[in-house]
């Protein structure tokens, strides 16, 4: 694999592993988390595997690399499509040539295309016509060829959309709303995601959703939208911030009317698969610690931040710690989960076919927030969990991670195991601006750091080898009432809903 060149120094990789470099306290950590001990405590780990597993992190740049295979090589990877499938192999052939054991698992996923889109707003007595910056939902009906024009009518919430009543037949309904940071994602995530169902069965003709976004350049964001099992589909589509204010002015003065084009199609499922890989625990190897990312990507970008970044950490994770001259007590299993975006049927049938094994899995941890710099870690777990992880916290002090998150690991692609009761940890990243490109055709690798990339991948590694190699397990958290991955207001944890 090619090295890059932006890396780290030796010398400045050597003085972070051992902690003599100064350590920022990250913004988002909350004041009232305990703090790691510090470096100067006696280790109860290896400090020569630390620097095995951090130093090659921090300078030989393979995680950049692979990163920039898998989006300036791949590039977009919808689940179903030749990009998804050519992505499948290109993770083999990582596995491979890292000396780790990798096989394939089948799942049935979903395979929606989507086609021609354009849209206007169309001229009336007082204004002249505006092009519209749209991109369809993953799930949308296609129009008609001629396109959809209506009338358009603006709500805020799905209350508001069933206060109006019959009042919206016909019409294009745009949900609009003040999303302006992360932490809003959770907030407004479900206008997009249940909006244009709720509108088809109020007799709607049609939906625009303002893009989930913090910053944009007309840049619409895309995302999955879920209707009914064999009902009723309309179309649907997000238009970029610009134009949603723009509708939002238009509208105060009178009505307006819209005309959108799209022509996307759902084909028959087709047969993908996850990809996972193990590096056997020398002692407990029956005992399964997760690391993952989900390979796919959307069809627009290349997917470098959702979820390539993810990817290319715990990839590298595994090759880290297979070069290791002795395994960690349990195993290391990484799943590259396919389908995140539309469906999460990998992370299903993951579940599914690991059922029996899921009492076994002690820890868990998804990587899907954004190839930025680590800011904290984050456990699910019972009681004692910080406890038992504190001690191997020093690694990661200069790095910046080495304090607890307020907030509980989770993700969506590890939601179907909380009934099972697998604990959950996690590297969390400065993700503050994560949804800047979210989602649209920005998501490229010039996007990614690539000193933020290695330090995450740094201290996913050390993590990942913490708890595959600490002498107890997490304590089981009891079994939520709402699954992780349910929206959540973290700013350090974006992709809490998924898709």
């Amino acid at each position: 694999m090619p090295v890059s060149t932006f890396v780290l120094p030796a010398s400045l990789a050597l003085q972070l592993v051992s902690g003599a470099a100064p350590a920022a306290k990250p913004a988002s950590s909350p004041a009232s988390v305990k703090p790691a001990a510090t470096a100067k405590a006696t280790p109860v780990y290896s400090q020569a595997v630390a620097e095995k597993l951090i130093g090659p992190a921090l300078t030989e740049g393979h995680a950049y690399a692979r990163l920039a295979e898998l989006t300036d090589g791949i590039g977009p990877r919808l689940s179903g499509s030749e990009g998804a499938a050519a992505a499948v192999q290109w993770a083999m052939r990582g596995f491979k040539a890292d000396g780790v054991k990798a096989w394939t698992e089948p799942v049935k996923v979903p395979r929606w295309v989507r086609g021609e889109e354009r849209g206007e707003v169309l001229a009336t007595e007082r204004t002249r016509a505006h092009p519209l910056s749209l991109i369809a939902l993953g799930g949308s009906a296609p129009t008609a060829p001629e396109g959809l024009t209506a009338e358009v009518v603006e709500v805020t919430s799905l209350e508001q959309l069933a206060a109006l009543g019959d009042s919206v037949k016909g019409k294009i309904v745009f949900f609009n709303h003040t999303m302006s940071v992360p932490a809003d994602y959770g907030r407004f995530a479900g206008l997009r995601g249940r909006g244009p169902a709720a509108a088809v069965k109020a007799g709607a003709a049609g939906v625009l959703v303002r893009s989930l976004a913090t910053a944009s350049l007309r840049t619409p964001h895309t995302g999955s939208t879920r209707f009914e099992p064999n009902g009723p589909k309309l179309p649907a589509a997000a238009v970029a911030t610009e134009d949603a204010e723009l509708l939002h002015r238009l509208l105060a003065n009178g009505p307006v009317r819209v005309k959108m084009v799209l022509g996307c199609s759902e084909l028959p499922e087709v047969e993908s698969h996850n990809v996972i890989a193990e590096v056997k625990g020398r002692e407990k190897p029956q005992e399964i610690v997760l690391i993952s990312a989900h390979l796919d990507s959307w069809d627009v970008g290349t997917g470098a931040h959702d979820d390539g970044a993810g990817v290319a950490m715990v990839m590298e994770a595994a090759r880290l710690i297979a070069k290791l001259p002795q395994a960690p007590r349990r195993t290391v299993r990484v799943v590259l989960f396919m389908n995140e975006e539309h469906g999460l049927h990998g992370a299903r049938a993951y579940a599914e076919a690991h059922a029996a094994e899921l009492p076994r899995h002690v820890a868990a941890m998804e990587m899907d927030a954004g190839g930025f710099k680590p800011v904290a870690v984050s456990l699910r777990a019972g009681a004692g969990g910080q406890d038992l992880v504190r001690p191997w916290l020093p690694p990661l002090v200069a790095l910046g991670a080495a304090n607890f998150s307020a907030r509980e690991a989770g993700g969506a692609d590890l939601s179907p195991m909380a009934p099972a009761r697998v604990p959950f940890f996690g590297v969390e990243v400065d993700s503050s601006r994560y949804f800047d490109y979210h989602h649209t055709m920005a998501d490229t690798l010039d996007k990614v750091d690539p000193q933020d990339l290695a330090r995450s991948t740094a201290a996913v590694a050390w993590m990942t080898y913490a708890m595959a190699e600490m002498p107890t397990t997490l304590a089981r958290p009891e079994a939520p009432a709402t699954p992780p991955g349910a929206p959540a207001p973290a700013a350090t944890q974006p992709k809490a809903t998924g898709h």
